[in-house]
């Protein structure tokens, strides 16, 4: 794609962060793009920060429309929802058949669905795309999963590879598949963020409150495990946290930061829609609830006055405890992988995604939020192997994992009982105990359905459905 003078060939409509970095992102690697916003003051930030490269920002919407080539190609980077439909509302009637109309915002795919339906009658090509990186991801490269029409993504594959990080000279962006797959996978991208995320936040209890340490040592901590094989960017940006003090400050921001958690919304559907697909990620599902949970804050207070009574500490020698959470953390962190990459698995053949799990974990591993040198591994399981049915099958994650887990159950072992709470580190535990568990004690659930019910089972060895009357008819 070329401008011609004064013609821009990429819009983006949204200059907040993200939208502004993109931009700026794209006019770095020689393209000449236009954004708009109906906010002066972003429309001015763009235009000041761009004043040495080809670009440029409208406040007026028309007046953009009418500076960008044709076929024109355009991004939103909105909030999702209700602002979505009415910008492209606002868009069509000034756009031409043929034109190419991007969502890069957290849009529920649902919603990326009926878009494109709606935009394909119009004669309108449109696909979603998941972005992640945040802001500096975003003006340096970003990790990018773009789905739905493939003819209008081969049209912006040149200018998004040139924008995006780039692992060993690959760019960190790839064609996902059919309709909404793109935002799918963001989706469930961000539902890995989550529960690694919780898993760092319960470390950090565990390290704190059981361990009694100071932060400085907790820092020392985070950043020694980022240089070895828990290397990531979750734990990158958690070492300069425990080092920040705001200007004129003699102790740590993250002090004085409420203890109650956002969220915009991914999180929950990730574990919504894993409801829907029969996809068990339980470490995911923990951390959405213990985001809510959070929130909670003055009852939390009231509770601890009624049940707070003692000092908790742990009775452990903390060498060897240290070795045995960095190995609890590794096991963690594999298991929300695992959880996530299953649940894109069982979408993939209920959605008719046909995702190719190796190309998901290899633009990961640059860019996004949930980048990691474990990535690789995820990579060159799905690589060498495309029909796996569960990442946990694959023999060197497996060889990893039975080494990672005896440190899970010590650390679990000594916070338990102290009352140190480590929901995400258990569910995780709990969850590989029952996937590597050949009989599970469904059988008795199964039965207390026909009691009640008259639900049926079925037999082991034997063809058909059975339903049994439990108790004798008295007369």
């Amino acid at each position: 794609m070329s401008a011609t003078p004064n013609k821009y060939a990429f819009g983006m409509i949204g200059l907040g962060t993200m939208g502004r970095s993109l931009l700026l992102n794209m006019a770095d690697h020689g393209y000449a793009v236009a954004g708009h916003d109906k906010d002066a003051g972003k429309v001015a930030s763009l235009n000041e920060e761009g004043k040495d490269k080809d670009v440029k920002g409208f406040t007026d919407v028309k007046e953009f429309i009418q500076s960008l080539t044709t076929p024109r190609a355009i991004m939103m980077l909105v909030p999702a929802g209700k602002i979505v439909d009415a910008v492209i509302e606002e868009l069509t009637p000034l756009l031409d058949k043929g034109d190419i109309l991007i969502d890069g915002g957290n849009s529920h795919f649902t919603d990326t669905n009926r878009r494109v339906e709606e935009l394909e009658a119009k004669g309108l090509h449109f696909f979603g795309m998941g972005v992640s990186g945040g802001e500096e991801g975003a003006r340096r490269g970003p990790s990018m999963m773009p789905g739905g029409d493939k003819d209008a993504y081969n049209v912006m594959k040149p200018i998004f590879e040139a924008i995006a990080a780039k692992v060993d000279g690959a760019p960190c962006v790839t064609y996902i598949g059919p309709g909404a797959s793109g935002h799918f996978v963001k989706m469930v991208h961000n539902g890995i963020e989550y529960g690694i995320m919780q898993l760092i936040a319960e470390t950090y209890e565990i390290l704190k409150k059981g361990l009694k340490l100071q932060n400085a040592e907790i820092g020392e901590i985070f950043a020694k495990w980022n240089d070895g094989r828990l290397k990531s960017f979750l734990l990158d940006i958690t070492k300069d946290i425990f080092k920040y003090k705001a200007p004129g400050s003699d102790h740590l921001l993250l002090d004085d930061i409420k203890d109650e958690a956002r969220a915009k919304g991914t999180g929950k559907w990730t574990s919504q829609i894993a409801m829907d697909l029969q996809a068990p990620i339980p470490t995911i599902d923990t951390a959405v609830s213990m985001r809510d949970l959070s929130k909670y804050k003055s009852l939390r207070v009231k509770a601890s006055e009624i049940y707070s009574k003692e000092d908790i500490s742990l009775n452990v020698n903390k060498d060897e405890f240290l070795t045995a959470l960095e190995q609890a953390f590794y096991f963690n962190m594999i298991i929300s992988y695992a959880q996530g990459m299953h649940m894109l698995l069982l979408a993939s053949a209920e959605y008719k995604y046909d995702l190719h799990l190796d190309d998901i974990a290899k633009i990961w591993r640059g860019g996004c939020i949930i980048r990691s040198e474990f990535l690789n591994d995820i990579y060159n399981a799905y690589h060498k192997n495309p029909a796996l049915e569960h990442l946990l099958l694959d023999e060197g994650v497996s060889a990893l994992v039975s080494d990672a887990v005896k440190g899970s159950r010590k650390v679990l072992g000594a916070t338990i009982p102290a009352g140190i709470a480590t929901p995400a580190y258990a569910s995780s535990l709990s969850y590989f105990d029952t996937f590597r568990s050949a009989r599970m004690p469904s059988n008795l659930t199964q039965a207390q359905r026909d009691y009640f019910g008259a639900h049926t089972y079925e037999l082991i060895g034997k063809e058909g459905v059975f339903h049994t009357q439990w108790t004798k008819n008295e007369e």
